[in-house]
């Protein structure tokens, strides 16, 4: 059941905030730390002035966080929400994907749907006036520093296979105001009898924030919008590229031929080498008809 306590505290790094704003994501295994220390680096070669806040969850070993304190990421260890035990059932791996099965694209083995919800635990994060909140599994290719002025709650349609997806958000990448108010509703709604959200925290936020305020769809660029929307590509215009469904650290997953040159950006932005001009990249092509 929930806990009063954790409705009213707020989350804090042990450093010191450096801003009123901040870019979030959240690591809940060794893979996603790979995935936001290549996060950090693009982030501070954007030259933002924002904090880099990493929520992390007890599955994380501490050595795997070690890169991150490079870049001057806030660290901030979470637990999952105080969700009823019913909750959990109903969302825990193989009753939410055997209710709410995948069928666009393959989520890797260590994809554990009840960790989403500790991107929540954003609305904590007292010490900001207005956070970014982007997934471990994405790059910042562009200064986005004006999203921080975007109002609550905003973000980008969950756009990669056709242009009928622009009425549902992603939220890989959104912006938000903390609030312990705002974080004690959610905990409410969330955990409502027999509730089911079917695409965890981005089915919940669509509820939650019926009149989500839409980001330029360059603020969260789909991966899978390489092969099946082309024409909507622009290296010149994209901010954050996504890389949802397979991942870029993942050897040999079925999308990897179709997707390499993002994974090859990928592997530039986290080891720090080689990391190219954008604007001297070629965008996708859509391959003719046979």
């Amino acid at each position: 059941m929930m806990m009063g306590s954790e409705m009213l505290r707020g989350i804090a790094p042990l450093t010191t905030a450096t801003s009123r704003h901040a870019f979030v994501t959240l690591v809940t295994n060794g893979d996603y730390a790979m995935g936001a220390t290549a996060l950090a680096r693009s982030i501070r070669l954007t030259g933002s002035s924002a904090d880099i806040v990493v929520l992390f969850t007890g599955g994380v070993d501490v050595d795997a966080l070690a890169p991150l304190k490079a870049f001057g990421c806030r660290l901030v260890e979470v637990e999952h929400l105080p969700l009823s035990e019913g909750f959990n059932q109903r969302h825990a791996r193989g009753n939410l994907h055997a209710n709410a099965p995948f069928t666009k694209g393959r989520k890797p083995a260590f994809h554990s749907p009840l960790d989403n919800f500790c991107k929540l635990r954003l609305w904590q994060l007292i010490d900001y006036s207005s956070c970014v909140f982007i997934d471990a599994d994405a790059l910042v290719l562009r200064n986005v520093d004006k999203l921080f002025d975007y109002p609550e709650f905003s973000a980008a349609p969950n756009v990669y296979e056709s242009l009928a997806d622009f009425h549902r958000l992603n939220s890989g990448v959104f912006v938000a105001r903390p609030s312990l108010a705002t974080f004690q509703a959610m905990l409410k709604r969330l955990d409502e009898p027999e509730v089911f959200w079917r695409r965890t925290d981005q089915t919940f936020l669509e509820h939650f924030f019926p009149d989500w305020q839409g980001l330029p769809v360059f603020m969260n660029m789909l991966q899978y919008v390489w092969f099946n929307l082309p024409e909507l590509w622009d290296w010149k215009q994209i901010g954050v590229l996504h890389y949802q469904y397979e991942k870029p650290w993942e050897a040999d997953h079925p999308r990897a031929a179709q997707l390499r040159p993002l994974i090859d950006l990928w592997h530039a932005f986290h080891t720090g080498d080689g990391i190219p001009d954008l604007a001297t990249l070629a965008n996708p092509v859509r391959a003719e008809a046979a």
